[in-house]
């Protein structure tokens, strides 16, 4: 099922990518990574703070019903969805090292930009929220320690600029396997994270008066409804993870099995963390908690502060793996002018040009909740839930029992189909979230 060769359009994206299975992964004559390491790579991506501290506020905008069964479906969606491009990574007997030469291979020029497109407003939203999320972190911490001193105030733009210039020194670093001990860093992390924000959140949770704490949905007809669309793109982006083939390009053979492995228990990770906080947080503050749950937490400080920390930390590792997309595509550009010689100033303009570009969108609209949504449904969702459906129906293993084949088709195209409706809805409950806060905050507004 190898596309049909011919066309400008075919021809501009093999130009692309002439370059692009090094461009990524540095490994194209074969990863070294375990399975171990394709687990740090995947929790590292998926398992963020700037992922999960948002879930208690979306279970808030859906309410208990609608709530919980988001969440369950989206895991159980994705992580079968992410099982589905692991075991297509090599499906016509050629490696593909990034998700855009895997759909070109499968769907021909048309899915190599499909993916390129949305793989990059996935990379650069998420790296939007990531910013926002650490300077409210960063911050969170400053206001612990130096709160009453009004002569040492500094904004939370003053974070989000210190946080970029450290994510600046990252970025020359030359691939995603040279990032294994600042991902198994993060993933450390994340467990810190997950474990402080959860006992802080049931600790608040048990000193509230409980007969305060209310569930009802808040806000008018229309403000629910539009609460709860973006709800779904925030639950969308809390699982989204666009660079599977670009971490499954680092693993040793055999490769697939490796990356069932390591997928599996990075999805282990997930629900224990995932489920707890998101369902903790709602039922300590309820419909009053926060987009982002470390700003609902009272006591005790030290352990905030810790959480914090811990936030901090993880999504460093997070940020550099979705610079990668945008940094292949410029070195795409240098290879092909032949200028190795002085590759390292070229990465050093090009990764400067992006993390100011970042830091002056994260600085400007400091909207943590609104660009989650917008990333989730607008990036993830096509990338997570719709493409994954649309090529294991193309050319997935189906069975040979006719009525067993007709129902996985069955269910393929109703996956697609859900959301895609899921992604549009969500899209519009985002910009509408962004459009009321512009009109509410200045931009460079200090929350």
């Amino acid at each position: 099922m190898s596309p049909t060769r011919g066309g400008s359009q075919e021809d501009q994206a093999g130009e692309a990518d002439s370059v692009d299975r090094e461009a990524i992964s540095g490994t194209a004559e074969g990863g070294k990574g375990t399975w171990r390491h394709a687990a740090i790579h995947v929790a590292t991506t998926i398992a963020t703070p700037a992922a999960y501290a948002p879930l208690p506020f979306a279970l808030a905008s859906l309410g208990w019903p609608l709530g919980v069964c988001s969440l369950v479906i989206g895991t159980l969606v994705t992580w079968c969805s992410s099982l589905v491009v692991a075991s297509l990574w090599q499906w016509n007997g050629e490696k593909h090292t990034s998700y855009r030469l895997l759909a070109k291979s499968i769907f021909g020029p048309w899915g190599y930009w499909y993916v390129s497109f949305f793989q990059q407003v996935a990379s650069v939203g998420n790296n939007v929220a990531i910013q926002i999320a650490a300077g409210s972190s960063l911050k969170a911490v400053y206001k612990h320690y130096y709160a009453a001193d009004d002569s040492a105030a500094v904004t939370l733009q003053h974070f989000i600029l210190l946080f970029g210039a450290f994510e600046m020194f990252l970025s020359q670093l030359p691939d995603i396997h040279s990032l294994r001990w600042v991902n198994a860093t993060c993933t450390i992390s994340t467990i810190g994270f997950a474990v402080t924000a959860i006992s802080i959140t049931l600790y608040d949770g048990h000193r509230i008066d409980r007969k305060e704490v209310g569930y009802s949905l808040q806000g008018t007809t229309a403000t629910k409804i539009f609460r709860g669309f973006n709800a779904l793109g925030t639950i969308a982006f809390s699982f989204g993870d666009a660079m599977l083939p670009e971490i499954q390009s680092t693993i040793r053979e055999p490769v697939r099995r490796n990356m069932y492995k390591g997928v599996s228990t990075a999805y282990l990770l997930i629900v224990m963390s995932y489920w707890t906080l998101a369902f903790s947080g709602y039922w300590s503050f309820g419909s009053e908690v926060q987009p982002y749950i470390l700003s609902s937490l009272t006591a005790p400080a030290w352990a905030i502060v810790m959480a914090n920390l811990f936030a901090v930390i993880q999504i460093t590792g997070c940020f550099q793996i979705y610079c990668r997309p945008t940094y292949a595509y410029f070195e795409e550009r240098i290879q092909a002018k032949n200028t190795r010689r002085k590759a390292w100033v070229w990465r050093l303009m090009y990764t400067s040009v992006y993390m100011v570009a970042i830091t002056l969108v994260a600085a400007a609209m400091p909207f943590f909740g609104d660009f989650v949504s917008v990333c989730g449904a607008v990036g993830f969702t096509p990338l997570d839930f719709v493409l994954p459906a649309l090529a294991f129906l193309k050319v997935g293993k189906l069975p040979k029992n006719p009525g067993l084949r007709h129902a996985i088709k069955a269910l393929g195209s109703t996956v697609t189909v859900f959301f895609c409706v899921i992604g549009a809805l969500a899209c519009i409950g985002a910009i509408r979230a962004i459009v009321l806060d512009i009109k509410t905050y200045k931009f460079f507004h200090d929350i």
